[in-house]
């Protein structure tokens, strides 16, 4: 095996269900899959979460286990056992009425959120969402704290700072803003027509004030055409010259899901699973993720990493030490409590009892 100085390991996909097959062992062993995400329907129980992970681990002991894992409508563990998060609105009503109870409220949000997780061997979820509720977006909605850019942004570290209790990262997502516009990313390709001085003085607030702290972010598949004509996730001025230059930020960014209506399409043409994710990188991001694509044969996933490896051969892709050493920052550094533990511990018990009903 490569040293990770000459190794990178890009790529996040996904398995069908609740084990592993043949075809998905082979995929995980592919020198560039970094991480895995999960969905509800690889969830049975805590056993079964706990055993996937483990076999996962047994085959790449250094990929990234990751799930959308958020609280309220966005929570994809929710039964045997694991606590019903609030959604982050609720957080952000809460503020309205005492500041400093939400305050306390979404540390212990993070920590319950990021403990249950780490007793199964979850590593890391995207969260928290930094967007703002404008009122109109059905895909933000609930998910987002709060209209105002400080609120959100204060309920978010709390949040955050509940995670590193637990030894978990966090992913601010989505850069630089998706709560204004009223499309669906999923099924459509949203437009934000603002100027950028507009959303740097608002949807991108938070991004700014919590740059220090964040370990990584997720670009919207968002088009800000007063900006770039490309996605922000494909955007080269979003991610390189605003994101990290303007905005210092240092950590590690994730493409959003290229199997997404607004994921493949660029410059007004619909590309290859392969080429999405080889223009997401190209244009800064560290880590491509293609969700979804497991179920039945498989043969998207295939497509990608076949891909890869012609992309890799031939040149038109090269390994970057600085985004793979971003990419192993997000791996926990603790040992995780196992769930009878964690459950007995006094700070779990208190950090459930400090949320709101």
């Amino acid at each position: 095996m490569n040293s990770p100085t000459t190794t990178q390991r890009p790529l996040v996909i996904d398995v069908a269900g609740t084990a592993l097959t043949p075809a998905e062992r082979r995929r995980l062993a592919h020198p560039q899959v970094g991480g895995v995400i999960h969905f509800a329907r690889n969830w049975q129980d805590r056993a079964q979460m706990q055993a996937l992970n483990a076999e996962i681990k047994a085959i790449r002991p250094d990929i990234l286990v990751c799930v959308d894992h958020e609280g309220g409508r966005v929570q994809r563990f929710r039964t045997d056992g694991f606590t019903r998060l609030p959604s982050m609105r609720t957080l952000g009503t809460l503020w309205m009425d005492d500041a400093m109870r939400a305050v306390q409220a979404a540390t212990a949000a993070g920590f319950v959120l990021a403990s249950e997780l780490r007793a199964v061997g979850v590593d890391f979820s995207f969260a928290p969402v930094l967007d703002l509720d404008h009122g109109g977006s059905s895909v933000i909605g609930d998910r987002s704290f709060h209209r105002d850019p400080r609120v959100a942004a204060l309920l978010a570290q709390s949040l955050m700072h509940g995670l590193l209790q637990a030894g978990m990262a966090n992913c601010g997502k989505h850069f630089p803003g998706h709560g204004f516009v009223k499309a669906d990313s999923h099924v459509a390709i949203p437009v934000d027509r603002r100027s950028l001085k507009a959303i740097l003085a608002d949807d991108a607030r938070p991004f700014e004030w919590l740059g220090g702290t964040l370990a990584a972010v997720m670009p919207a598949h968002v088009i800000y055409p007063r900006v770039d004509a490309r996605p922000a996730g494909f955007s080269a001025r979003w991610l390189q010259a605003i994101l990290r230059g303007r905005l210092g930020f240092e950590g590690a960014i994730f493409s959003d899901d290229l199997s997404m209506e607004a994921g493949r399409y660029i410059d007004g043409q619909l590309l290859s699973y392969t080429d999405a994710a080889l223009a997401a990188l190209a244009a800064g991001c560290d880590l491509a993720m293609l969700c979804n694509q497991s179920v039945g044969e498989g043969a998207p996933l295939d497509e990608l990493l076949e891909g890869f490896s012609v992309a890799a051969a031939d040149g038109r892709w090269q390994p970057d030490a600085a985004g793979e050493a971003r990419r192993r920052a997000l791996l926990p550094t603790s040992a995780a409590l196992d769930w009878e533990a964690l459950t007995a511990s006094a700070a779990y018990r208190r950090a459930v009892a400090l949320l709101p009903g």
